[in-house]
C-alpha cells in the first residue's frame, strides 16, 4: 500500500485549511471541509474491507450511499492539522442508505467527522446533481463577508451586484452570483438543507453573520471561489461609507461576458 499521507487529496487538504487558518477564516475550530474521494484510487491506500468504526450519521442520503469521503473532524482546530492529520481528518464510506459512516482512517482520538456532516452531504447530493465532476464542499468565516452581512441588503441579487461591481474578475469567477441565507443556529439536520437547496443554484451561499459555503470540482477552485468573493468584500467594505465617482457597469460587465464566454445569472445585469 501508499503512504496516504502522501494522497494528493490529503496533501492539498492540509495545506489548504492551514491556509484558511492563516487568513483568519477559521477561528478555534470553525469551519469544514469534506472531498468525495475517488474509490478506485483511494484503495491503493487503504484496504477498503477494514472498518475502523462506525459512526451514526443522524440522517438519510441514499444516493451517496458507498461514495468516500475526506472529512474535516467536529471541534479540530485548523491549525492543528497540518501536525497531525491522522487525528484531525477523517476518511469515512457512506453506509446504510446514509444512516452511518464507515470510518476507513484518522480520527485516531476516537472523535467523529464534522457536526456539519449532514449540511455537507446534503450540499455534495444537490451540487453533484448540477455538476457530476463536484467534488469539494468548504464551510469557513471569512471576515469581510461576514462583515458585509451586517451593513448590506441580504437580497441576492444586490448582494451579488455589490461584488461584481468591486473586482473585475468576479462576474468571470462566479458569473451565477452568490447565494445568501439569513442567520439561523447551525449544527442542526433542518439547517443542513437550507444550504443544499441554495447550492441548486450557485457554489457559493453567504450565510449572514456566520460564514460562507462553496463548492467545487477541486481545492483550489473552492478556495479560489472563496478569496475572490472575500477580496470583493474587503474593498465593498473600504469604499461603502464613501462617494462613489465610478464603479464597473453592467455595460462593462456584459464586455466581460463576450470577451470570456461566460454568462452571468440571468437577470442580474440589465
Amino acid at each position: 500500500m501508499k503512504d496516504i499521507l502522501q494522497m494528493n487529496e490529503i496533501v492539498e487538504l492540509v495545506r489548504m485549511v492551514t491556509n484558511m487558518y492563516a487568513h483568519g477564516w477559521d477561528e478555534r475550530n470553525g469551519g469544514n471541509v469534506s472531498v468525495l474521494l475517488d474509490e478506485s484510487e483511494l484503495g491503493q491506500y487503504l484496504d477498503l474491507s477494514k472498518v475502523i468504526r462506525t459512526i451514526p450519521t443522524g440522517f438519510e442520503a441514499p444516493e451517496l450511499e458507498g461514495k468516500c469521503f475526506l472529512v474535516t473532524g467536529t471541534g479540530k482546530y485548523f491549525k492543528n492539522v497540518q501536525y497531525d492529520p491522522a487525528k484531525n481528518l477523517g476518511i469515512v464510506r457512506v453506509a446504510d442508505k446514509g444512516r452511518t459512516a464507515e470510518l476507513l482512517w484518522g480520527l485516531t482520538d476516537g472523535g467523529k467527522f464534522t457536526s456539519e456532516f449532514p449540511a455537507h452531504m446534503m450540499s455534495h447530493i444537490a451540487r453533484l446533481k448540477e455538476d457530476p465532476k463536484n467534488r469539494v464542499i468548504l464551510h469557513c468565516h471569512p471576515n469581510n463577508l461576514l462583515a458585509m452581512t451586517f451593513v448590506h441588503s441580504l437580497d441576492e441579487k444586490e448582494f451579488t451586484r455589490t461584488l461584481w461591481q468591486m473586482c473585475t474578475e468576479c462576474v468571470l469567477v462566479f458569473p451565477e452570483g452568490v447565494n445568501v441565507l439569513p442567520w439561523m443556529v447551525c449544527g442542526t439536520n433542518e439547517i443542513g438543507m437550507a444550504p443544499a437547496e441554495k447550492m441548486k443554484t450557485a457554489r457559493l451561499v453567504v450565510w449572514a453573520q456566520h460564514g460562507i459555503y462553496g463548492a467545487g470540482r477541486d481545492m483550489d477552485e473552492t478556495f479560489g471561489l472563496i478569496e475572490t468573493a472575500e477580496k470583493a468584500a474587503e474593498v465593498y467594505l473600504k469604499i461603502a461609507h464613501l462617494p462613489w465617482k465610478q464603479t464597473i457597469t453592467d455595460e462593462d460587465m456584459h464586455q466581460i461576458e463576450k470577451r470570456f464566454n461566460v454568462k452571468a445569472r440571468e437577470g442580474y445585469l440589465n
